[in-house]
């Protein structure tokens, strides 16, 4: 048994969720907050079975997807900031980061 951890997008959360359903897969969602651009994130916990790692990621691989944002960034910290001028800068954004882990024991009540 496997714990797969996907940590998604807010934008695509939904439909991954509603895939994960559809697929049969059943998932906890967790709200999180990304480190970067400190956005929205959801983080999806999925306990399955070894032979169903690739169907799972087939999932989350359709449903999640990277897109570029502009994002301004942080004025530096220390020295003047007089001459400091944001400009906005494009990044990719989404598509998910996924970390699959083995499961010693499993148990339900």
């Amino acid at each position: 048994m496997k714990l797969v951890i996907a940590v998604v997008q807010d934008k695509d959360s939904n439909r991954l969720a509603n895939a994960l359903v559809k697929e049969g897969f059943r998932a906890t969602k967790l709200a999180s907050t990304g480190g970067f651009l400190k956005a929205g994130n959801t983080t999806f916990m999925i306990g399955i079975e070894d032979e169903c790692i690739p169907e799972v990621m087939k999932t989350i691989k359709a449903n999640c997807q990277v897109r570029d944002q502009l994002v301004t960034p942080v004025s530096p910290m220390g020295g003047t900031t007089d001459s400091y001028i944001p400009f906005p800068v494009e990044v990719q954004v989404g598509g998910a980061a996924v970390f699959v882990l083995p499961v010693e024991r499993f148990e339900h009540f």
